[in-house]
């Protein structure tokens, strides 16, 4: 196909996020050149619950493909889809309505399930099977949840009324008529058996899903069939890559070999590095186990750790303060430290490494000397101290020392933030120069399955990175995690925690 493309070609990256859809252009040199985004809304209807509007997910995705065709016309050869995960949505495959919102990944409704099933004795079985613990984050419970809501029978599944999906497949099936979900994704649905890439029939009994209502298992660079319904489209133009939007970030760190991690910093932080586990079986309660992506026939695995409140963090004390989020970092910086005041943000239990779904929320280390910066500060310090949590703990499991932390999202754009990772962690912090990581890996696994590129090229035309070096000195890192764990422990109801015994682990 390579040889048949023109040389002003460009490659469109859909990269489906939470709060906007970002549609982007990227030319064989590798550069953006044109972009269209639309925000979204997030709706929250009970306490706990998280939602979207699948209609208005899908219409942004239609919207911004037609700004970008529009202008590019026939230089559009491919297409890639970068994707929140694990938010969970049924529609009717007969007629494409969607028969639910969109229940977001943040989502909390099903805690009392999962605590239920833990207690059952599933939770064990469950991890080593799907490579995930117990989590409402994950879509089997969502899945599971919207189908007592609209077929508490199953029956409509039975009759192939119902199609259950993550957003990769929502918008496939809208944009191409195919019911499919890609390989990373869907090991993001905790019904996939890690080994095997197939989906487990012991997990689906548990969470009592019809595989009739499941999307077929693609790999990340399955040709979709041709994208319809998009004016100003070729009528040849597929879609030429699927990735999570983690997974997506990943590969255009350019990190395909086991011993580089990511950061991906956003309203959570993933952080991510592929493991050489290979079919073995991955012995961690601390960090999940998921597939990266599969491309050529190569299924690549990867571990993860997921932070469920980073940006979130800062949005809440922005809103108690009465300020807006550029006021709450300058006033974080009055102060060179948080003076031992410590903010666990266990807003809905606290996720990796500790995956304890009972933690609460705690601000502790206060006295009447604190001020408002200095609980800015403390709020700022937990998003580099839960990630640091995440890369020990990488550390410990893998055996692999851990050296620089490749960071990408919109608060790595944030020069503070993130020499006070490097500060936090006492690694190096090294920042692309384009911040449009999660739309910029899948232009580039779909540019390389269209032909446009080779791993080589790809290569040479990485985004120049931004460096940032320790400079607090080794004291400071050991006085700020040991409040840190302190005020952590207390959130857990237990002494000062260590992820090496996860007691307080589901």
């Amino acid at each position: 196909m390579g040889e048949l493309l023109r040389d002003d070609a460009v490659v469109v990256a859909i990269d489906q996020g939470t709060s906007s859809t970002k549609t982007l252009a990227v030319d064989l040199a590798g550069d953006i050149v044109d972009s269209a985004l639309i925000e979204l809304r997030q709706l929250h209807p009970a306490p706990g619950w998280v939602e979207q509007d699948a209609e208005e997910i899908f219409d942004s995705v239609r919207r911004t493909l037609e700004m970008i065709a529009g202008r590019m016309g026939d230089r559009v050869a491919t297409i890639g889809l970068s994707n929140q995960r694990e938010s969970a949505v049924a529609w009717n495959p007969r007629t494409g309505e969607a028969l639910s919102a969109v229940i977001g990944w943040q989502d909390r409704r099903t805690a009392d399930t999962a605590r239920r099933f833990t207690a059952d004795d599933h939770g064990e079985w469950v991890r080593r099977t799907s490579g995930l613990p117990l989590d409402p984050m994950f879509s089997a419970l969502k899945f599971s949840w919207l189908l007592d809501e609209i077929d508490p029978d199953r029956s409509r599944c039975a009759r192939g009324e119902i199609a259950l999906g993550t957003v990769d497949s929502w918008v496939m099936f809208r944009l191409t008529g195919e019911h499919r979900i890609e390989i990373g994704n869907a090991s993001r649905t905790q019904l996939l058996d890690i080994r095997t890439g197939r989906w487990d029939d012991g997990l689906l009994t548990l969470f009592n899903i019809p595989a009739e209502a499941l999307p077929r298992i693609a790999a990340s660079d399955e040709a979709s069939r041709p994208v319809a319904g998009i004016r100003g489209l070729r009528a040849d133009v597929r879609i030429n890559a699927v990735l999570g939007d983690s997974h997506s970030a990943l590969f255009a760190h350019g990190a395909r070999r086991p011993g580089s991690v990511k950061v991906t910093y956003g309203t959570g932080s993933s952080i991510m590095g592929l493991s050489d586990t290979g079919g073995d079986e991955w012995n961690s309660t601390a960090l999940v186990e998921t597939i990266a992506w599969s491309r050529g026939g190569h299924v690549a695995r990867a571990f993860e750790g997921n932070v469920l409140s980073t940006g979130a963090t800062v949005l809440w004390l922005s809103r108690l303060f009465a300020c807006d989020v550029d006021e709450l970092d300058k006033l974080a910086r009055t102060v060179p430290d948080a003076a031992g005041v410590a903010l666990v943000p266990a807003f809905a239990g606290i996720g990796a490494p500790w995956w304890n779904p009972s933690a609460k929320a705690v601000i502790s280390g206060f006295d009447l000397g604190t001020t408002p910066a200095h609980v800015a500060r403390a709020a700022f310090d937990s998003i580099t101290l839960q990630i640091e949590d995440v890369a020990k703990a990488a550390e410990s499991i893998t055996g692999t020392a851990i050296d620089a932390l490749l960071v990408d999202g919109g608060p790595a754009r944030n020069d503070w933030l993130m020499q006070l990772q490097a500060d936090t962690s006492e690694r190096a912090v090294m920042r692309p120069d384009n911040p449009a990581l999660s739309g910029l890996g899948v232009a580039h696994m779909a540019g390389l399955a269209a032909g446009l590129w080779t791993d080589e090229r790809l290569d040479e035309i990485r985004p120049a990175i931004t460096a940032f070096t320790p400079n607090a000195g080794p004291a400071a890192a050991e006085e700020r995690r040991h409040t840190w764990l302190d005020a952590l422990g207390r959130s857990l109801g237990v002494d000062t925690p260590r992820v090496s015994e996860p007691s307080t682990l589901i």
